[in-house]
């Protein structure tokens, strides 16, 4: 689409150039006012005001603040009994009784571990995220926690970087809804409910893209860029009332985001009208130091309160030098108010005032049946078939299986990063994939390590065979450790780790059947299983039940139905590759030699975003458009048939895209815009229908400025972002 006059339309609020300087920092809007809270403001001393804006993780630090008066409160404690004290303290023995809030890394569990959020975003599904997060939730609030940091909902293409597993993926639009369906989960319709926390977005804003895919490293990135990739999801978690909001510790375009007065206050509590409270990650006020940006701790502290972060957590930057920075007039009375009453708020809106304690009786010390059964559940929709040449589903009537690979046995490695730290969940470890199997069929099962999950040692391999060629067909459960992906995770090569292409090698040779089992935390680059494992199954960090839902796959209880929600490279040396890139002026043509392409890899991914194999097979035909317009404030309806035409019963996504071919910025080749997970019986057909606005064909520019041009936009349909059914619409 072309722009003609008087076809951009501003939103107002927003910088008047391409530069992140803010403009209108001094204008946000404030908190809004309860009257609760602003009697409670009148009555405090500045030195309680500053102690509200304090996080902690030692008790015993604690204890020293709530003594002298104050603190907002205290993340990474568990246990009912432990928590209880400390707010007893401040709410029996504080001059205004102003109770703690308790934080908690919360990220697919609490007591019950489910997939991981990379693994959620691969099931297409937001009721799968939404449901691990309302129980672990349930499972949280009734052991005293009330505040989560989650969802992650960090836009990411680089695999290297270790968090990509906690997040749901590459595109905007996927991670914006699973945003929505994380912040539903966890809030529920009242926060304040006995099996419900506030929520926490993370990390605001563009940490998924660290050069070099290093954490914590600099990202440097064009406003337009800025708000079509990575501001999206965190405008639908606002909309969706999510409570808290957690900054990055990456500089953006040069400045830490920590000190980043326009994201956050121009964008966030400007644009978006965000009402709750920002928190800093844990010591980043005073990385502004390490940053370079500022010399101490005072100028930190300067930093960060005028930047918006309310709530500074561990490092004391805050309550050490506050009292000065308002004596020497380098921060305001309006400032401090206004991040004191957004965390009152919070307080009031969770109903601690009121109920302050936990139940110790109700703490949950393990998971239990209805919550094994949801983490089952949820692990075989995240599950993702890359290829599969007939070998499965396995019958459970085959006679002997050779369970081979590091992860065969593993327990606690299934779980992934960031396991969740409630009682009872160290000592709870996840059911074994040979467990599973054992549990799924009434084979004789067998189990060789072959080799360790990292290292160069091979003297496993013989064993593996003689194994495998003693079996009438092999699982191979390959892939990464817990520790492998993460916080502080990066991988400069992201092949199988150590000597396991060789133990695929080593099984391939013996001529049995078998298949490769992949438990990981990013996309990796696995062309040789593309190009010699009859079958590989993606089960990512399937949790707790991850034995018996991968079981559930291989012998086909379940049908695996989940799509990749990240590239999966060919090589290391294509990292960023993204579906949802600009096209150039040269696109890659393997046949001309001019072009933006590689002279030693086929252009493109070894599998797509979107795509992902099944049991059954799948036809979408039949598009149809409402209308052959889209009108500005109208809708335009999209509509295919999709059928079953195999034999099983089973579940495809129909995923939407979008291009827009003339614009007065370059558009990404395809943007997905509308998705629906669909189950079908055999022989079964049924119509989707997703509906565009102008909303699904407008963009960003350089000024921040939300544009929707007149023009043509194309349509394509399909089951991956390589979808070829198309048809075109003009926007008037």
């Amino acid at each position: 689409m072309i722009a003609g006059i008087g076809a951009v339309a501003a939103l107002g609020g927003v910088a008047s150039s391409g530069a992140f300087a803010s403009t209108a920092s001094a204008a946000a809007p404030p908190a809004p006012r309860d009257p609760r809270v602003e009697a409670l403001l009148r009555r405090m001393t500045i030195a309680e005001k500053i102690g509200q804006l304090q996080l902690v993780r030692d008790p015993d630090v604690a204890k020293s603040f709530l003594a002298k008066g104050s603190l907002g409160g205290v993340f990474n404690i568990v246990g009912a009994a432990a928590l209880n004290d400390l707010q007893r303290i401040a709410v029996e023995q504080t001059r205004l009784g102003i109770p703690l809030i308790f934080g908690l890394d919360i990220i697919h569990g609490y007591t019950t571990n489910v997939s991981i959020p990379l693994a959620q975003g691969a099931s297409f599904d937001p009721t799968v995220t939404e449901d691990g997060a309302a129980t672990a939730a349930g499972e949280a609030r009734r052991s005293g926690i009330h505040w989560t940091y989650a969802p992650m909902m960090d836009v990411s293409h680089e695999p290297r970087w270790g968090r990509i597993a906690e997040g749901n993926g590459e595109d905007p639009y996927l991670v914006s809804r699973f945003a929505v369906a994380a912040t539903r989960g966890f809030q529920g319709d009242d926060i304040a409910a006995p099996d419900r926390l506030a929520a926490c977005a993370k990390h605001y804003v563009a940490y998924g893209q660290p050069e070099g895919g290093r954490d914590y490293n600099t990202a440097d990135l064009s406003i337009q860029r800025l708000h079509n990739l990575y501001l999206p999801p965190f405008k639908a978690a606002v909309e969706a009332g999510v409570a808290t909001v957690m900054v990055s510790f990456n500089a953006l375009n040069g400045e830490p985001g920590h000190a980043n007065s326009y994201t956050l206050r121009d964008v966030l509590k400007g644009r978006y009208g965000f009402d709750g409270f920002v928190v800093s990650d844990s010591r980043a006020i005073g990385e502004l130091i390490v940053h370079g940006l500022v010399a101490d701790g005072a100028g930190a502290a300067t930093a960060g309160l005028t930047a918006g972060v309310d709530m500074e957590m561990t490092t004391t930057n805050y309550t050490t030098y506050g009292e000065q920075l308002l004596a020497q007039h380098k921060i305001t009375r309006a400032q401090l108010d206004d991040a004191v009453r957004r965390i009152l708020l919070i307080k009031f809106r969770l109903g601690l005032f009121e109920h302050p304690y936990a139940d110790a009786s109700g703490e949950v010390t393990a998971p239990t049946a209805p919550t094994r059964a949801v983490a089952r559940r949820l692990a075989g929709r995240c599950m993702v078939l890359l290829k599969n040449d007939g070998v499965l589903p396995l019958a459970t009537s085959v006679g002997t299986i050779a369970v081979i690979g590091p992860l065969g046995q593993a327990t606690y490695d299934l779980n992934g990063t960031w396991t969740g730290r409630g009682t009872g969940s160290a000592t709870t470890p996840p059911v074994t994939v040979v467990d599973g199997i054992k549990a799924a069929s009434s084979a004789t099962v067998t189990f060789t390590k072959g080799c360790d999950v990292n290292g160069a040692d091979t003297s496993g391999l013989a064993a593996a065979q003689d194994a495998a060629r003693a079996a009438d067909v092999a699982v191979l459960v390959l892939g990464e450790s817990a520790d492998m992906s993460g916080e502080a995770a990066a991988r400069s090569v992201i092949d199988l780790p150590g000597v396991q292409q060789q133990l695929v090698a080593a099984i391939k040779d013996t001529g049995t059947p078998f298949v490769v089992v992949l438990v990981n935390g990013r996309p990796l680059t696995i062309p040789y299983l593309h190009d010699n494992a009859p079958a590989v199954l993606e089960a990512w960090a399937p949790g707790l039940e991850g034995g018996h839902a991968v079981a559930d796959v291989l012998f086909g209880t379940v049908n695996p139905g989940g799509k990749l929600p990240v590239t999966f490279p060919r090589a290391v040396g294509q990292v960023p590759i993204y579906y949802n890139h600009d096209n150039t002026g040269r696109p890659g043509d393997p046949n001309v030699h001019n072009t933006s392409k590689y002279l030693d890899l086929p252009i493109g991914p070894l599998y797509e975003f979107g795509y992902g194999l099944s049991y059954t097979t799948f036809r979408i035909s039949g598009l149809r458009l409402s209308s052959t317009r889209l009108r500005r404030h109208g809708t335009l309806r999209v509509t295919v048939e999709v059928a079953n035409t195999g034999s099983r019963d089973g579940d495809e996504v129909v995923q939407l895209y979008l291009h827009d071919p003339v614009a007065s910025l370059v558009q990404p080749v395809r943007r997905l815009r509308g998705f629906e997970r669909v189950t079908l019986r055999a022989g079964e057909s049924r119509d989707v229908a997703f509906t565009l606005t102008t909303d699904d064909v407008g963009f960003y520019d350089n000024e921040a400025e939300f544009r929707v041009e007149p023009g043509t936009v194309e349509v394509y349909v399909g089951t991956s972002s390589a979808a070829t059914l198309t048809a075109s619409f003009e926007v008037v």
